[in-house]
């Protein structure tokens, strides 16, 4: 890179891919050939970690650098202010060529109503804050099924062009739904479950999270986002304007559809389980303990996007399913490359890949994700390729709050006041070997669930060795040494011998959020 140049960016994120799912973070399983050489080649972060375990919240505080109860999105189905500041707006205006393709969940996707609180006359009473002004319904999958006119205002969310997938599956709407039809006018002939290919004996089939979706890998949602994203780079090796370009893909989240020969690559007869799945029922904490119950008794709720208690048989299936649609995503992000390194952009490229945040996948039993911080939910990859740093790897703890000042540090920009991350440019270029000393993890859920009477509110310390979980309202709690314990099997809340440790991370807790809270906008002068 020529010195003083701005650097291009091709970000890539995946949706609820956790870390271990990967070559490069130690699976002996998965083919991931084209990320583990993306790793080989940059900075690997083994302890960066999500803001919030959940979509929407994090993926803003991805944009914004600040924690969901600072910028508002607390959990799905509220928008990301129009209004906030955020590192792709900034980008833009100092004269970067921005463009979005696939998911971004900024804003609702559904355009369902509240799900709390249940009294409609509760709603009707109105809210602290009045909404803001500006189009909310850009991301409605409803909107873009039935009005071919509908579209995002542009610049969205400071994006100069957006190609967006709106869901998950194969059963997308947005730009994508247009482009399938363009490609094969019986195009919604081959999506949903109601029109996937029969696999009886499939258990999760039964469940409504997975079916063998009859499009072919070319015209899957992982290869449009990948076709459109070469296609900007296309248009960017012809100017002069440095670029920023997201490719958000949409997998391998749940309902698992990977298209042709990626959904029978693994066979889940032969998929490992997770070592904590054998002994999930040792002492599990109460919201644990209440969904293995659910389960054994065969009321478990298993057709909703809301974690479950899962059976043997599924777990392996989840698993041999993921694993082909990470498979077909990193053939995807292979083709992205190589076509970075022909068009001679590859030595000005930062080349960042990571995903919103994990999934049980079989962890304790479980499958999906919810209100239980396990490390295979809150801990992500982050993969940073950067022409001007050698090859290194990190155990310095991270988060994803310090991605956008991260990003504009390496573009020479600075943050604005309120930006609540560290930009970690030090560690990627080892010049500093810790970053924080502790992190913290928000979750407020949309509903109760798991034995909760209200909707789950909680908040997680993650520290060198520990992580502390606090849930609203009720007297339990969960510690875990992760040095000694790292599959978070032994529950150390209650242990009259760890009373010492449990008063010192609830205290680090109380004054890291302290530390979190709002500094925007800074105080008038005094008189």
């Amino acid at each position: 890179m020529a010195q003083g140049k701005r650097p291009n960016f091709l970000f890539i994120i995946a949706d609820q891919l956790r870390a271990d799912h990967l070559g490069c973070y130690g699976n002996k399983v998965v083919r991931t050939p084209n990320i583990d050489r993306l790793a080989a080649e940059g900075f690997v972060a083994d302890r960066f970690h999500v803001a919030s375990p959940i979509c929407m919240p994090n993926r803003a505080s991805l944009l914004t650098g600040r924690m969901p109860s600072l910028h508002g999105v607390r959990h799905n189905g509220i928008p990301l202010s129009l209004r906030a500041t955020n590192f792709v707006e900034r980008l833009r205006q100092s004269g970067y060529r921005t463009a979005l393709v696939g998911k971004s969940h900024l804003q609702n996707m559904t355009g369902n109503p509240p799900f709390w609180p249940r009294d409609p006359a509760d709603r009707a009473a109105g809210e602290a804050m009045a909404a803001d002004d500006g189009r909310y319904d850009q991301e409605w999958k409803p909107n873009w099924k039935t009005r071919p006119d509908h579209d995002v205002t542009l610049p969205f969310y400071g994006f100069d062009t957006a190609r967006l997938t709106v869901d998950h599956g194969d059963d997308l709407e947005g730009h994508y739904r247009r482009w399938l039809r363009a490609q094969r006018p019986d195009g919604d002939s081959l999506v949903g479950a109601e029109n996937a290919i029969p696999t009886p004996g499939l258990a999760l089939g039964a469940a409504h999270q997975a079916w063998r979706t009859r499009l072919p890998p070319e015209l899957h949602p992982v290869w449009y986002c990948a076709k459109m994203s070469e296609a900007i780079l296309d248009e960017a090796a012809a100017g002069r304007a440095p670029f920023f370009l997201m490719c958000s893909f949409a997998e391998p989240h749940h309902p698992f559809t990977p298209p042709g020969e990626y959904w029978d690559m693994y066979r889940p007869a032969e998929i490992e389980l997770p070592r904590s799945f054998r002994d999930a029922a040792n002492r599990p904490p109460p919201h644990v303990a209440r969904l293995l119950a659910e389960r054994d008794a065969g009321r478990a709720v298993k057709h909703t996007p809301q974690l479950f208690a899962c059976t043997e048989a599924e777990a392996r299936e989840a698993i041999a399913l993921n694993y082909g649609s990470i498979s077909f995503i990193d053939v995807a992000v292979g083709h992205m490359l190589a076509r970075l390194e022909a068009l001679g952009l590859a030595d000005d490229t930062v080349v960042i890949f990571t995903s919103d945040h994990g999934d049980f996948m079989g962890d304790h039993q479980l499958l999906l994700k919810g209100p239980i911080h396990y490390r295979g939910l809150i801990r992500a990859p982050l993969v940073w390729r950067d022409p001007a740093h050698a090859p290194r790897r990190s155990a310095a703890l991270t988060s994803a709050i310090d991605m956008a000042p991260t990003i504009l540090a390496r573009a020479g920009l600075a943050p604005w006041n309120g930006v609540q991350g560290r930009s970690f440019a030090a560690v990627v270029a080892g010049a500093a070997s810790d970053h924080h000393a502790e992190l913290v993890v928000e979750e407020e859920g949309q509903r109760p669930q798991v034995g909760f009477e209200s909707r789950v509110r909680m908040r997680s310390l993650v520290t060198e060795r520990h992580r502390l979980s606090l849930y609203d309202g009720v007297p339990w709690g969960e510690i875990y040494d992760l040095e000694r314990d790292p599959d978070e099997m032994v529950n150390l809340w209650d242990d009259p011998a760890s009373a010492s440790l449990r008063a010192e991370l609830v205290l680090r807790l109380a004054r890291k959020m302290l530390a979190l809270s709002e500094t925007s906008p800074h105080p008038t002068a005094a008189a």
